[in-house]
């Protein structure tokens, strides 16, 4: 299971914008299907299922792997977490 809390001062309309950016990546480098429900993305396709929730201050992102991906937990940690800073905590 992969875990990633990114802070952000966000405001709500933005954190959601920011929180598509990451799914729209992860839909296109992984071919995930990504749904809104509420706050909450979910993604999934064979393998890999996890979720995206949008807080007043911060973005938990689940993911959990299947034993094929397992091998790739720390890449996909690595891309997801560096994509949610570019995204939630610009410079």
């Amino acid at each position: 299971m992969i875990n990633i809390t990114q802070p952000h001062n966000l405001a709500p309309e933005v954190a959601r914008a920011a929180a598509q950016q990451v799914a729209d990546k992860l839909a296109r480098d992984m071919d995930l299907s990504c749904q809104w429900q509420g706050d909450v993305l979910r993604f999934e396709k064979s393998g890999i299922e996890g979720t995206l929730t949008l807080l007043e201050n911060q973005a938990q992102m689940q993911i959990k792997l299947g034993f094929l991906y397992g091998a790739f937990a720390p890449a996909i940690q690595s891309k997801v977490a560096e994509k949610m800073r570019k995204v939630f905590a610009p410079e």
